[in-house]
């Protein structure tokens, strides 16, 4: 089973560390606390777990039908580009005024799981193509694959949000500003990514 937790790590690893909307949250948050990356994953594991269970039960193939996708497409990329409106909108509040964005960082993994398309298709190729090489190891596996491929996103992203916290106090306002300037294109980017990905399988 080792050979197979190590790919998961590297797997889980690379794509744990791609940029995204959970990054771009991070980025924008953590300013707050060195834990948000914390309970970013958290919220993040509470859309993962469910999905690798269904995964596991066989209901990979329901998320590969292009009907199903471009649904989870148009769905998604209304709420991430939502959440990056929010946050371009707060830009100034929170960096000159200390305020906060308007939900906590595990809604926002919530969210930024949920409704992230790539994130369930994801799942149903690759992550499905890992949960098979577990299935000989039964209930022990799939918890295992579990738990390690969870720690991959926690490690991660608690440690980006570890560095941005204490370093942010050199930080002056308008770089501050930017900070979220750049997260919020983030999220309206992949947005307007993910929609235009999902009209296209129907074209």
């Amino acid at each position: 089973m080792l050979p197979i937790l190590l790919s998961v790590v590297v797997i889980s690893s690379s794509g744990v560390m791609m940029p995204g909307p959970m990054l771009a949250v991070t980025l924008a948050k953590s300013y707050k606390s060195p834990w948000t990356g914390a309970w970013l994953s958290l919220g993040h594991a509470v859309i993962e777990v469910p999905l690798i269970l269904l995964i596991y039960f066989g209901f990979a193939h329901f998320f590969q039908v292009n009907v199903v996708r471009l649904a989870l497409s148009v769905a998604g990329s209304g709420m991430i580009i939502w959440m990056g409106v929010s946050m371009f909108r707060a830009r100034g509040e929170v960096a000159q005024k200390g305020k906060d964005l308007p939900y906590n960082a595990f809604t926002a993994g919530i969210l930024t799981s949920v409704f992230n398309p790539f994130f369930v298709v994801w799942w149903a190729t690759l992550g499905s193509m890992l949960i098979m090489r577990i299935l000989d190891f039964g209930t022990v596996g799939i918890i295992l694959f579990t738990i390690v491929h969870w720690l991959c996103d926690l490690v991660w992203l608690t440690l980006i949000s570890n560095v941005i916290y204490r370093t942010h106090a050199f930080w002056n306002r308008r770089v501050q500003e930017w900070l979220f300037i750049t997260g919020s294109l983030l999220l309206i980017g992949f947005g307007i990514w993910f929609l235009v990905s999902g009209i296209q399988l129907v074209i």
